[in-house]
């Protein structure tokens, strides 16, 4: 049987993604240049967002990554864009992604059977894995390169942003063990925002060397098209993007309309 399904594994896998191109892909081609020439700060989850006025980032267009809304409790954060790819944070959270405002983009395969049907959720074909290709488009599969700040990345370039800002991408993780190894949080979080964040929950374990690989492709996605990622991120330990002051950030970035 195993030859078998060698043999028809791919055809299988072609009349699944069938149903995503006819369902979802149209829906994602609104978003295409949506905000050409404009910019957006992509806000990670580190702890270092507690150091920062958050409110400040409501003029501009944001990205927020999966657990971001745990933050509103103690900031009135306006988040432009939700991007979630992790099936661990996906399965934790569908209630809060079904009920967010703005649009939110989920993986596909791990959403499938978990999160409602909204007009707001926009499903991405996500290739997780160790894959690595930055796409200019997200009509078609995209690859999460380990880390939900590359699929973010590949959406800003998408929909036409010309700068884009890192903040709370500390790029720093409190962990023992492999990359991606599942395991349970005892105790508080040190790793995020919130020392609820992972609290007695099953998270994977960060793979910082693979979210270099991954954002050192956007950089490069970005400069080849006369675009630019910076890292503003307060005390951040990323060394891949070009560093601002974050009050260099916040000046140099424009306002949204």
């Amino acid at each position: 049987m195993k030859w078998y399904f060698k043999i028809f594994e791919p055809f299988y896998q072609a009349l699944k993604n069938a149903w995503w191109y006819y369902t979802e892909a149209s829906r994602l081609r609104k978003f295409k240049n949506k905000h050409l020439g404009e910019d957006c700060f992509i806000i990670g989850n580190g702890p270092s967002l507690n150091k920062m006025d958050l409110e400040k980032l409501n003029d501009f267009h944001t990205f927020g990554l999966n657990k971001i809304f745990m933050i509103f409790k103690r900031a009135p954060l306006k988040i432009s864009y939700l991007v979630c790819v992790n099936s661990l944070a996906i399965e934790q959270c569908y209630e809060d992604f079904e009920n967010f405002k703005s649009p939110v983009f989920l993986s596909h395969k791990a959403s499938k059977g978990i999160v409602k049907k909204k007009n707001h959720i926009h499903k991405l074909l996500t290739t997780g894995g160790i894959s690595w290709l930055f796409s200019e488009t997200i009509e078609k599969p995209i690859y999460e390169g380990v880390t939900v700040t590359f699929v973010a990345m590949q959406l800003a370039y998408y929909m036409g942003f010309r700068r884009v800002f890192l903040v709370g991408v500390d790029h720093n993780f409190k962990q023992s063990g492999n990359p991606h190894e599942k395991q349970k949080m005892e105790g508080d979080d040190p790793n995020h925002f919130d020392p609820d964040y992972f609290k007695g929950m099953h998270w994977h374990l960060a793979d910082l060397k693979g979210s270099e690989v991954s954002y050192a492709l956007a950089d490069y996605a970005f400069q080849r098209t006369g675009r630019k990622i910076f890292d503003a991120t307060v005390d951040g330990k990323l060394q891949v993007f070009e560093k601002i002051p974050l009050e260099e950030a916040l000046k140099m970035a424009k306002k949204k309309k």
